[in-house]
């Protein structure tokens, strides 16, 4: 499995993780934008995926849960979103 394809499974975990969170579900939605039909489309698309990942990394209480329901280490989801569309770490000098 490529660093990508591991990459786009946490992100489909995180994914699948936000839908099933009644609370934070709304907020993700509202932040980004994001209707039902918008989030099934999403689980194919990498960049979509990375968002995902960027919103559960906002809270270290997100991550921690996140990475807890899904038998991740803590920091899969940083990792995971550096080798997503997007992610790359920006060198400024």
């Amino acid at each position: 499995m490529t660093k990508q394809n591991s990459a786009e499974t946490v992100g489909l975990q995180g994914l699948a993780w936000l839908a099933g969170n009644e609370e934070l579900l709304p907020v993700f939605q509202g932040a980004s934008g994001a209707g039902a039909d918008d989030l099934r489309a999403g689980a194919t698309d990498p960049a979509f995926l990375g968002s995902v990942l960027d919103f559960i990394m906002m809270d270290d209480v997100w991550v921690v849960a996140f990475c807890d329901a899904s038998g991740l280490s803590y920091d899969a989801p940083m990792r995971a979103r550096a080798a997503l569309p997007g992610g790359e770490q920006v060198n400024w000098t």
